[in-house]
Order: structure tokens, then sequence, then C-alpha cells
């Protein structure tokens, strides 16, 4: 995510990071979730396309999975389509910073 954010230079208003998936949610609308640029620059957080030393599978999130091990799973977005810079998670959505906190009031920062 640092190389990302060095290359795409986001805005300074920017601080969330948007990210949305090719599969859907529990309840068939688009999955996303977002990220602080804060937390996403710490080094437990990348973005994986390999495995192994081989390319992803489908199960495991081709062709691009978000990894954040200082979150709990469902942060961690597989199927990645896209990332947006935002200035907040409250102009996503229902406001709450994912598909999970705007259906099912998950926590927003569910850090372990």
């Amino acid at each position: 995510m640092h190389q990302l954010i060095e290359h795409v230079k986001p805005l300074p208003s920017a601080g969330v990071v948007a990210f949305y998936s090719f599969g859907g949610s529990l309840y068939g609308d688009l999955y996303y979730d977002t990220q602080t640029i804060t937390n996403v620059l710490k080094p437990q957080c990348l973005l994986a396309f390999s495995m192994n030393g081989a390319p992803l599978r489908e199960e495991y999130g081709v062709p691009l999975r978000l990894r954040v091990e200082n979150q709990l799973g469902y942060k961690m977005v597989k199927w990645i389509e896209r990332i947006e810079f935002v200035a907040s998670e409250k102009i996503l959505g229902e406001g709450e910073g994912g598909i999970n906190e705007d259906d099912e009031y998950f926590d927003l920062l569910p850090n372990i």
C-alpha cells in the first residue's frame, strides 16, 4: 500500500481508502470496505496478488486481495475491482465505513 500511495499521490484531503470488490455482499449489494490511510501505511497492511510464490487462486481473492493483519478478517477485501482515496467514509454507502458496517452494525475499527 505504501508504494501505491507514493505512486498515486492522493489529494491531501484524502483520509480514507475504499476497496471495492467484484464479489457481492450478504444482501447482494456492492461489497466495499474502508481503511484509514494511517492504517494502510502500517507494515501489517499489503495488497496481495500472489501467495506462496504463485498467483492468487480464485478462492483466495484473485486478482488482488487486501491483507490487514491488525484487523479482523471481514476488513480484508478479496477480488478487488478498484481502490479509491476519499476524504471520509461518511460519503460512501450509509456512511458507516463498509458494507458490513452499513448493513450489520459491525465495528468500523475491529483492531486485534
